[in-house]
């Protein structure tokens, strides 16, 4: 009976805590972190970039809480629902202003906020030439590869994943025909279909890790531009926890990001949940979300609604989930 209770006692332990950040925000859909630490945010509903203070009370740096198209400074410009951000090596913040079909950079020392890439007209066009002058059809994850010398779009309702060169500002198409299906295993990503590609990360090596919202799932792109399917059956559900991811079900899953470990951590956003892929085994595990709990509280106990972001702060192993539909921002840790 001692050790029984010693090893549920131990079990719980390991387990990660959750705790309240912020609910002072409104449909937060994603958080970044600078290199000081400092937790930056947007807001889908409130069409703003914002970031946290010392005490985690929010100040917003860009964005009326109206949806508008306008650059300018800060609380003067306007975005359109907002979905991701990024941080750039030059120190902006780079929005993606999903329904203006651009990405904005956000200057903290001039305090001004321009148009980065997009004509503003939902298209297809520019590949080969200055992103300014590209055309998206939504522009919803943007993400850095780890030298941040190229920044990744995800051009949701063209079906591809654009990249473009920060030193040149030039732009190229590398996964995706524009047309809508289901990936094919040992596919050159560029020759292949997409089902609604939600969110990416790029790993040292240049893979890419492609996820597929309406496709329900998570794909790989090799060095050799080579897909291979790591989580989802590809059917919307909830299985597989334990197991193999590749025989797991996800429900439109909206970001991921990686953890301190090289593993792939999901925001499995309609099954209100965070779940965690290990590379190494290629087993999925549940990391927050499915129970009834509230704040503060083991992480697997508690509630979340809709997540669409989790972010890891760098040097830390704590783990920030932008709890979208209950506009708040939680920390995981153990």
């Amino acid at each position: 009976m001692i050790l029984l209770c010693l090893l549920l006692f131990t079990s719980a332990l390991d387990r990660y805590q959750a705790t309240l950040v912020t609910d002072a925000v409104k449909s937060p859909f994603a958080t970044a972190f600078d290199k000081t630490g400092t937790l930056y945010f947007v807001e889908y509903q409130g069409h703003r970039l914002g970031v946290l203070n010392a005490n985690n009370k929010p100040t917003y740096l860009a964005g009326t809480g109206k949806k508008g198209d306008r650059d300018g400074l800060g609380t003067a410009a306007e975005l359109d629902s907002p979905h991701n951000l990024a941080i750039g090596n030059d120190g902006c913040i780079y929005v993606s202003d999903t329904f203006n079909h651009k990405i904005k950079k956000y200057d903290p020392r001039t305090k001004a906020i321009t148009t980065f890439a997009g004509t503003g007209k939902a298209g297809f066009s520019g590949d080969g030439g200055d992103a300014l002058q590209a055309q998206f059809n939504e522009t919803y994850h943007i993400t850095f590869d780890p030298t941040g010398k190229h920044l990744y779009v995800v051009d949701l309702k063209n079906q591809r994943i654009r990249r473009i060169d920060m030193a040149s500002n030039r732009i190229t198409t590398v996964a995706g025909t524009g047309k809508k299906g289901t990936p094919v295993e040992g596919m050159l990503a560029a020759n292949s279909p997409f089902n609604d590609p939600r969110a990416l990360i790029v790993d040292d090596q240049g893979q890419l890790y492609i996820l597929q919202r309406g496709g329900h799932d998570l794909w790989k792109v090799d060095t050799a531009g080579k897909l291979s399917r790591l989580a989802g059956t590809g059917k919307k559900g909830y299985s597989g926890d334990g197991g193999p991811a590749q025989h797991a079900q996800l429900s439109g899953p909206k970001h991921l990001c990686f953890d301190n470990n090289g593993d792939i951590l999901i925001a499995d956003s309609d099954n209100h949940c965070i779940r965690k892929l290990i590379l190494k085994t290629g087993i999925i595990e549940l990391v927050a979300g499915r129970g009834k709990g509230s704040l503060p509280g083991i992480a697997t106990e508690i509630s979340l609604n809709q997540p669409h972001g989790v972010t890891v702060k760098p040097g830390t192993n704590h783990i920030y989930i932008a709890d979208s539909m209950n506009n708040r921002i939680i920390k995981l840790m153990k």
